[in-house]
């Protein structure tokens, strides 16, 4: 009997060390069949990039992926693209931007997000009490950005409205945005009050432009300081309240990730206001290297990485699986946006951010 089970012993024994030694090499050979490759992202797509789930989906189609974040409007002018394998910005405008910087490359489109506006509960009760915003479900509103830029023409402050016990402040109804000079989001923003102040028409001559632009500056000279990054206005939302956030133009992709991510930090009082018209962000990467715009094939195609970015609050092609996953952590969020308007030319749009940029130096 031992005599038989020795030579089985040692059979199984180096089939054994065989199966050890082929799965080191294949999983060295997986590992050199791996590609690095680094880029610059908008910082609203950072903590998608930083989780691990989706690190590990990338790494299963052969890519490790490196990103560093910048202001969306400055990866185009503030960084040598060379040294990069894609750039990643919020808009199309900025994509726009860095594709005339480096000349014709491949873009994928894998996720967008509304504009919309930050707010509360006591906020929004106040502005519909004076026909500025329309409920919704309980939850979301629709906010009139017409009724909007008339007051800002006025400087209307939150003083002056009717019914507004819960926020009688000397300070003008003026929403909050990050620096136009240097992020996407605000230039979104401007976006949007350029088609009102143009009588519901996309400017698209240097003389409308001309004509707007005395009554869009003020809403960005009368904020004062403000960030480069999307990040930095909605932490602030986030954690200094009501008080110091009363309205404050964010991408709604940033509201649903926090709620998703750790629904105790969205309180009830806090409320999205969707503004009519209302704006996409696409979310464009721009292959700068071969690897780079397989990145972005990858990022639209792979099924479980479309999967990690509706949890991470964006909109993909998946329509149905973003409102189901919003209604299992019961949020109310429009399933479309019927009133949407495009920005203007890239053009236009430097040229107002350019002539608004000379005011504030």
């Amino acid at each position: 009997m031992r005599r038989t089970l020795a030579p089985l012993l040692a059979l199984l024994l180096i089939a054994g060390i065989g199966f050890a030694i082929y799965d080191s090499m294949s999983e060295q050979m997986t590992l050199r069949e791996r590609v690095s490759i680094t880029g610059l992202i908008g910082s609203e797509k950072e903590a998608f990039f930083a989780d691990p789930r989706v690190q590990k989906a990338l790494e299963e189609n052969g890519l490790i992926v490196k990103v560093e974040k910048a202001g969306s409007r400055q990866i185009a002018t503030a960084y040598d693209l060379k040294k990069y394998d894609f750039a990643f910005p919020a808009g199309q405008p900025a994509a726009d931007k860095i594709l005339q910087a480096v000349g014709k490359r491949s873009t994928d489109t894998p996720f967008f997000t509304p504009m919309v506006i930050a707010s509360w509960r006591p906020i929004a009760t106040i502005l519909e009490a004076n026909g500025v915003v329309r409920e919704r479900d309980g939850v979301y509103y629709w906010f009139d950005l017409d009724r909007y830029f008339e007051w800002t023409q006025r400087e209307t402050r939150w003083k002056d409205l009717k019914d507004n016990a819960a926020y009688p402040v000397n300070k003008s109804v003026l929403i909050r945005s990050t620096d136009v000079r240097k992020s996407n989001s605000a230039a979104m923003y401007l976006a949007l009050m350029s088609y009102i102040a143009n009588g519901q028409r996309i400017i698209a001559s240097r003389d409308e432009m001309d004509a707007a632009l005395p009554r869009l500056a003020p809403l960005f000279l009368r904020q004062g300081y403000t960030e480069y990054s999307s990040e930095g206005p909605f932490e602030n939302y986030l954690a200094m309240g009501m008080g110091s956030s009363p309205l404050v133009m964010i991408y709604e992709s940033q509201f649903i990730h926090e709620a998703l991510k750790e629904p105790s930090a969205i309180r009830p009082e806090m409320v999205l206001l969707y503004p009519e018209p209302g704006l996409f962000t696409r979310h464009v990467l721009v292959g700068l290297s071969e690897q780079g715009a397989r990145l972005g094939q990858v990022l639209s195609n792979d099924e479980a990485l479309r999967r990690l970015a509706i949890e991470h609050g964006f909109r993909t092609s998946d329509a149905a699986s973003f409102q189901a996953q919003a209604r299992q952590r019961h949020l109310a969020v429009p399933a479309e946006l019927i009133q949407v308007i495009d920005p203007p030319s890239y053009e236009i749009l430097e040229g107002m951010i350019q002539a608004i940029e000379q005011l504030m130096n």
